[in-house]
């Protein structure tokens, strides 16, 4: 009887070369390669090296949700500011909350949320001074309360009168690891913009106050401003209420500019939002106005308008016919419709305010239109913020 030939054993993980095991890691979506980094020390090791250049991942989005009128009102109702909330992605995002960090957030409500963090300002700004700001890492479970700026940060202070509070971002983060960060407050002092840093450093923060930006002129009461920023392909902005431009904010120079949006939506009073596009990052722009969509995209053309070209046009009369009990005339729906919001998460979604008949998620490509509400019967507020948690995360990230 011939001897049976043994068969050497199956390879197994364990003998993947380092370089195989960080090619497969590579092509792990972002959740999943946290996951595996999770494993032993050897895979930790492997999925540091694959995180540089791979993207945040998403994770869900905050926002304060709103009662629905029961009717239509002409002026958007302002109703009760509920506490913060956190829609996740999906079924494996984490449920992420607000409540229990430290003093928690009573009195406060969002006004960013970058770099996993969560920005939030008192509900009633005060007038001519700043005020404190909350800064939340809803991941990690921190949190900082920042001080109003000391007298002696801007010596001889003459524009306190005359200085609008217009609001405050996030401005850079120093390691996903760390609660050190700066933050960044905008104030119109007598008709020309000045920022306002906030460094926080081993929980401890500083101020400096820049010079007025004397080269952008605010002809205008600055009351339209909104408070709201948004970070779009890598600067951030400020929408004004009734004008066909943005102040822009460079994070790395901190120069003020105006933005002129496309003549066709600027010229025209119509409602636009900035935001990005979701394909590539580059800066968008869009609108729902007159029951057509719009998506501008900024950047080179044979024809451009003031630096845009449109990339997408809709008509969005069939889509909004499926809202129920929305007017069916013209004019109704220009007074009760108007885009809120661009996916900041760049998943191609619009998100769609309507004055009386619910808030809704709408998809560009697949033109799906998605109702968001709360289970308890709430709808989503304005903004809605999309929450990326830090990147690389704390555990993988190099020490600095």
């Amino acid at each position: 009887m011939a001897s049976e030939t043994l068969l050497p054993p199956p390879p197994t993980v364990a003998d993947l070369t380092d370089d195989t095991l960080r090619y497969i890691l590579h092509r792990l979506a972002p959740a999943d390669l946290l996951r595996a980094a999770l494993a032993c020390h050897r895979w930790r090791r492997a999925a540091a090296r694959c995180v540089e250049g791979t993207p945040p991942p998403l994770l869900g989005y905050f926002f304060h949700p709103a009662d629905t009128p029961l009717t239509a009102q002409i002026v958007a109702s302002s109703g009760a500011l509920h506490p913060a909330a956190f829609a996740p992605l999906d079924a494996s995002s984490p449920r992420l909350s607000l409540d229990g960090l430290g003093g928690g957030t009573k009195g406060f409500s969002i006004y960013d949320v970058h770099l996993g963090l969560v920005l939030l300002l008192p509900e009633s700004l005060p007038s001519g001074i700043l005020p404190r700001i909350l800064v939340l890492d809803p991941a990690s479970r921190r949190r900082a309360l920042l001080p109003q700026p000391p007298r002696d940060a801007l010596p001889g202070d003459r524009w306190r009168g005359r200085r609008h509070i217009v609001g405050a971002a996030v401005l850079s983060r120093a390691h996903p690891s760390r609660l050190c960060f700066d933050a960044v407050c905008l104030t119109v002092d007598d008709e020309h913009p000045r920022a306002w840093v906030a460094s926080y450093r081993d929980g401890e923060c500083s101020w400096r106050a820049l010079p007025q930006d004397t080269r952008v002129t605010v002809a205008f009461d600055p009351f339209w401003f909104e408070g709201r920023c948004v970070h779009a392909a890598g600067d951030i902005y400020w929408h004004i209420c009734n004008s066909g431009r943005l102040l822009k904010l460079d994070p790395a120079t901190l120069n003020f500019s105006y933005l002129l949006a496309p003549s066709e939506l600027g010229d025209r009073n119509k409602k636009f939002r900035i935001g990005e596009a979701p394909e590539d990052g580059r800066l968008g722009m869009a609108t729902v106005e007159d029951q057509e969509l719009q998506f501008w995209v900024r950047g080179e053309a044979n024809w451009s308008d003031n630096g845009w070209f449109l990339q997408k046009r809709m008509n969005m009369r069939k889509v909004f016919d499926t809202v129920p009990g929305l007017p069916r005339d013209k004019v109704s729906r220009i007074i009760c419709i108007w885009l809120s919001d661009i996916d900041a998460g760049r998943t191609g979604k619009l998100f769609i305010k309507t004055e009386g008949y619910g808030r809704y998620s709408f998809h560009m490509d697949t033109a799906k239109l998605e109702r968001l509400a709360t289970e308890d019967g709430k709808e989503y507020g304005h903004p809605i913020y999309a929450y990326f948690v830090a990147w690389p995360p704390a555990f993988l990230a190099p020490e600095i």
